[in-house]
């Protein structure tokens, strides 16, 4: 049940950009120094082996350079982003032996657009000389996975879903970074409350398009800091992911599970749903991730989480529940390909192997969590993969097998909350269509007489 960048999911990467103030673009003007670019330079090139997760890599740079300031690491993390997310075009543009200097040079002078004088006292003669040929390079089209900046796997896998034309315009609007989102903590505060709290604090923000629980930010003002974070006003969570909750639509004194609680973003969102009543069991195969869970209780203000730490999804722990859940989440490990706008490195790092490997996880895991859930109560299955193996597939399977569970209208459900959303019987959610990260979910429920 391990969970392919969860925690990515719902929070946003601290040195993950979505804005260009103190970054690369600022620093345009030459005013990068050469020490700066070299640390660019290393910390991509740590990145490009694609052993471990961007954000993991680019924080621990960051603590073995703690000399770094805000700013610098504001730019080196842009950069780096900005690379993988346009990694197959640099590529094309300065070939594809390029080292990690050449593509970030590339970058700069394509992708950010700097001017010639820019790279004065950064690159050698030889080195401006390469740059203004690359400035002045013309592709050709490309192939269809290059236009979109996606592998090739990846872009056959799309093709089932979308036409060139809807991948193209899915791919573009996973290139571009994601805005931050906010969830109103219910047990503190109000969203309108909230709301004229942080203006008042000077920071712009409106109520998100989408969930009765969300505001999104115009900037990304940094937080962990804030007193209303402190006092647990808010947490940091997209909007799509918001919806996940609704789904599951827990009420006051149920026995509600997140079978796979990760960090517990969507725990914590159950949790002040119900108001701190009832028992929510908080389920995951990692103690590092649980851990981080408890804090984030303490601060939310709830007392009814049980995180518990299970070896597999059919351990003991997990079968003394059998029949007994009212409402039971399986926001499954998945590829993570629908949260590209935060981790941009996903799309390189993982595979059509790996993806079918996934596939047979989530049945295993969807079959186990459905044993949990009482009679005539509700099962969510969810992912933030775009992939229709990981999503339609792995529930056409289940009902297939179960007939005991049918499945419910998703955007009923929601509009039952007041969330209007033409979503039919699933939940699909896209960066392009609805600027969340991409999203899935079914919602089933189990026949009263089983």
């Amino acid at each position: 049940m391990e969970k392919t960048n969860k925690g990515a999911r719902m929070a946003k990467k601290p040195h993950s950009p979505a804005t260009r103030t103190a970054g690369a673009a600022d620093k345009a003007e030459g005013a990068v120094s050469r020490v700066l670019f070299i640390q660019a330079t290393q910390a991509l090139g740590a990145v490009l082996t694609f052993e471990h997760p961007a954000d993991a890599v680019l924080s621990r740079h960051f603590r073995d350079n703690r000399e770094l300031g805000h700013r610098d690491r504001a730019f080196i993390a842009e950069a780096v982003y900005g690379v993988l997310r346009r990694l197959r075009w640099l590529r094309r543009l300065a070939g594809d032996r390029a080292t990690p200097r050449e593509l970030l040079l590339t970058w700069f002078a394509r992708g950010e657009g700097w001017p010639m004088r820019a790279f004065e006292g950064l690159a050698s003669a030889t080195e401006r000389e390469w740059i203004a040929g690359i400035k002045a390079a013309e592709l050709g089209e490309g192939t269809l996975a290059e236009r979109a900046d996606l592998p090739d796997w990846l872009t056959e896998r799309l093709l089932a879903t979308h036409d060139e034309a809807g991948l193209l315009t899915l791919a573009h609007s996973l290139n571009r970074p994601a805005p931050l989102d906010l969830r109103v903590n219910l047990m503190k505060t109000d969203r309108d409350g909230l709301l004229a709290r942080l203006r008042a604090d000077g920071i712009a923000a409106d109520a998100g398009p989408l969930s009765p629980q969300s505001i999104r930010l115009a900037g990304k003002p940094a937080l962990q800091k804030h007193p209303l974070f402190l006092d647990g006003s808010f947490e940091v969570q997209d909007e799509g992911s918001q919806l996940l909750g609704l789904l599951v639509q827990p009420r006051r004194g149920e026995l509600v599970v997140d079978f796979c609680a990760g960090a517990g973003g969507k725990t914590l969102q159950l949790g002040a749903m119900m108001r701190s009543t009832g028992r929510l069991y908080a389920f995951d195969v990692a103690d590092k991730r649980l851990a981080k869970l408890k804090p984030r209780m303490a601060r939310a203000g709830l007392s009814n989480v049980h995180p518990v730490l299970i070896a597999h999804e059919n351990d003991a722990k997990v079968k003394r529940l059998a029949g007994k859940a009212d409402r039971v989440l399986v926001d499954a490990p998945c590829s993570g390909l629908g949260t590209l706008r935060r981790n941009p490195d996903l799309k390189w790092r993982q595979s059509a192997a790996a993806v079918d490997e996934m596939v047979v996880k989530q049945g295993a895991i969807l079959a186990a969590a459905a044993r949990l859930v009482r009679p005539g109560g509700r099962l969510v299955y969810a992912t933030c993969s775009l992939l229709a193996e990981e999503n339609d597939g792995v529930v056409d399977a289940f009902l297939a097998a179960h007939p005991e569970f049918r499945s419910l209208s998703a955007q009923t459900v929601l509009e039952k909350q007041g969330v209007t959303l033409a979503t039919g019987e699933r939940l699909r959610l896209s960066p392009a269509a609805h600027d969340t990260d991409g999203f899935f979910a079914a919602v089933l429920e189990r026949s009263s007489d089983a």
